[in-house]
């Protein structure tokens, strides 16, 4: 991803949050040329069993997804090819009427993060309770951040039945790139008034990015 010296996250907390926070991603594939590139939607986690800090640019990192093993995505997922998840956050329209002054060009703000890395199959002898183990973790992470703290138990032999078509995995990152486009590039009365709009706008995404904008340095 191309992201200009301005737009650049403040810091590697940027990225991870947004990937908390955001945690349906497109992984990304290249296939053949008659079939491929592969793209699908799919919620992801970091690994739980990931112990310390994030590095900086989340090398070393580890998360956990799965898809429908129907998913003609999951036959060219080969272990140890790499792949693409990406990750979109708080984004908003910029209309020119902000600005104040013409000419003028409307905009787009938005916050964007990609992670390269590798992937593995959970595909060993034992992966039915590995892969089970990767649906638990992905229910608790989300029941604790998003949802209502629903008690799964009760629902474990469902998910025991539907295991066959799962195809979960491991995506440890390589590197990452994050783009905060955040009206950098304007002065700071502007980018004030930008923010100002969208925090008073009833789009919540507007509200979001309005919310970055004040944590700029």
């Amino acid at each position: 991803m191309f992201v200009p010296p301005f737009y650049k996250e403040p810091s590697g907390s940027w990225m991870v949050d947004l990937i908390r926070n955001n945690p349906l991603a497109l992984l990304v594939h290249n296939g053949s040329d008659a079939a491929g590139p592969f793209a699908t939607h799919l919620p992801v986690i970091p690994d739980p069993e990931m112990t310390g800090d994030w590095a900086e640019d989340l090398s070393g990192a580890v998360l956990l997804g799965h898809m429908n093993r129907n998913n003609p995505h999951w036959a060219v997922v080969e272990k140890g090819g790499t792949g693409l998840l990406t990750f979109t956050g708080p984004h908003g329209y910029v209309s020119p009427t902000v600005y104040g002054k013409t000419p003028a060009a409307p905009t787009w703000n938005f916050t964007s993060v990609h992670l390269r890395g590798t992937i593995e199959k959970i595909d060993s002898p034992k992966s039915s309770e590995e892969s089970l183990e990767v649906v638990k973790a992905t229910v608790r992470a989300f029941e604790a951040d998003f949802g209502d703290r629903w008690d799964m138990t009760e629902s474990i032999d469902y998910f025991r039945q539907i295991l066959p078509e799962v195809g979960a995995f491991r995506f440890t990152v390589s590197g990452a790139d994050g783009m905060f486009k955040l009206s950098q590039e304007q002065r700071p009365e502007v980018r004030e008034r930008v923010r100002v709009s969208f925090s008073g706008r009833d789009c919540a995404r507007h509200r979001a990015t309005a919310s970055l904008m004040a944590q700029l340095p």
